[in-house]
């Protein structure tokens, strides 16, 4: 738990995830949830002939981690009742994640402030590091709000 003054001290300072693992399975079942079983996701043997060499995750599969590699990353707003995702803004799938890779978030907050009377808006850049890999997989701002 974090006061408002906390969260505004850490305005431009990087705060970075935990390692998450894409694997196979992992894909699979997004497939499944989401009912998006294109052959570059879900088919080893083709997606070998595809420039990307191999399955890579849905681009919408990494983004959803980003909830749970916030987890114990950002601050929580002390007398904080609930959360809840507001929206993302000029999201891009810059390299695809392939299976068997890891990834994390790096977030960077850009605003704190009180929108209405207990309800916060949490600004923050991001991106989706790809492990042992130059570009990220994803760059979005993301905002958050918080009801006290």
């Amino acid at each position: 738990m974090a006061s408002s003054g906390e969260i505004l001290a850490m305005v431009g300072r990087p705060l970075v995830s935990g390692w998450v693992m894409v694997d196979q399975d992992r894909i699979n079942r997004f497939a499944e949830v989401t009912n998006d079983h294109q052959f570059i996701h879900v088919d080893p043997e083709a997606a070998k002939a595809t420039p990307f060499g191999g399955t890579v995750a849905h681009g919408l599969l990494t983004l959803s981690l980003l909830p749970g590699l916030a987890n114990g990353v950002l601050p929580v707003l002390d007398g904080a009742k609930m959360g809840a995702n507001y929206g993302y803004n000029k999201i891009r799938f810059v390299a695809p994640v392939r299976a068997g890779k890891r990834v994390r978030a790096v977030f960077a907050l850009t605003a704190f402030d009180e929108v209405k009377p207990g309800r916060w808006q949490m600004v923050m850049n991001v991106a989706v590091e790809i492990e042992g890999e130059e570009k990220p997989a994803l760059t979005a701002e993301w905002i958050t709000h918080t009801f006290t």
